[in-house]
């Protein structure tokens, strides 16, 4: 069983959260602000950490500031609220391997949770084999079957489990930013799903990805992943064979009027967790760099990567 610490100053919502993780088998411990939850990391340290961004004493940037510094392969998950979206951006910036705005606790605060436990979890295990990788290159094919999707991205957190020596809060978020690359891959790209749907109703939007697995034309479309890494660097190329779309016609996601959005939130995580992000002309490829050691100052540049082969 995971354990979340989970921080809020309000009692209100520190409960809430919390019962939403118990009913979702999470052990839960709780702290009132920033101090009080370094406190607490001193005696046990949690799988996860929930935290609100606004609160006295230390508010939650400076908690992810020190979590990133102290505890790298403890993900922190930021609670987002009205007013404070431009400090979320900085904390995915800081090193918060995710966010969920207040509004949407109880449909996406277990699901990222889980998610971020998982990459933190699987970093460790095989972090002492993948050490000693000095160069790791893979390319898959997968058809439209969104079972295919866990094991892809289980695949590349195994890989970059060795290279945590160089950057160990950044293997987290790099395979975060690859999930986020795969799921609009398979959902937006060739099950041609709308992200408004997402926003609309959740339920709908799932149920009709799950049909269109099984009808024509989506369920023949593929989707082509190139996997590169050395000890310097991490490369991707996430390509579908859907319609595509306008890449210049994307929302700003770090836009405050934006951030809250569902449709949304994969492509601001992959902005701020990667160095580098280009789209191809049809908008149904993108190509993503990491380097390790390096530290993300700002969202990433949208500019052609080293293999114009894979960027247009």
């Amino acid at each position: 069983m995971s354990t979340v610490l989970i921080v809020d100053d309000c009692l209100t919502d520190r409960r809430r959260a919390g019962g939403l993780l118990a009913r979702a088998d999470f052990e839960v411990t709780y702290a009132a602000n920033g101090l009080e939850a370094v406190d607490r990391l001193g005696e046990n340290l949690p799988d996860a950490i929930v935290t609100d961004l606004q609160m006295p004493e230390m508010d939650g940037l400076a908690l992810v500031t020190a979590v990133t510094r102290d505890h790298p392969f403890v993900p922190v998950v930021v609670v987002t609220s009205q007013g404070s979206e431009s400090v979320a951006v900085q904390a995915l910036q800081a090193g918060a391997a995710s966010y969920v705005p207040k509004r949407d606790l109880a449909s996406q605060l277990v699901e990222a949770v889980r998610r971020v436990c998982l990459a933190a979890g699987e970093n460790r295990d095989f972090a002492r084999l993948a050490e000693r990788v000095i160069h790791h290159q893979i390319r898959y094919e997968l058809e439209s079957d969104l079972s295919l999707i866990p094991p892809a991205v289980r695949a590349v957190r195994e890989s970059l489990a060795g290279f945590r020596k160089h950057d160990e809060s950044g293997a987290l978020r790099v395979a975060i930013a690859f999930e986020e690359a795969l799921l609009n891959a398979f959902y937006h790209g060739n099950l041609e799903v709308r992200s408004e749907l997402r926003d609309e109703d959740p339920n709908d939007f799932y149920e009709l990805a799950k049909r269109r697995c099984d009808e024509f034309p989506y369920r023949d479309r593929k989707v082509t992943v190139d996997v590169a890494i050395t000890p310097q660097e991490v490369r991707f190329r996430v390509a579908d064979e859907g319609p595509g779309f306008d890449p210049a016609s994307l929302p700003d996601p770090t836009d405050p009027e934006n951030i809250a959005r569902a449709s949304g939130r994969g492509l601001l995580l992959i902005r701020t967790f990667m160095d580098e992000v280009a789209h191809n002309i049809r908008g149904n490829e993108i190509a993503m760099l990491k380097r390790f050691g390096h530290q993300t100052g700002d969202v990433a540049r949208p500019i052609s990567l080293h293999e114009p082969e894979h960027v247009t």
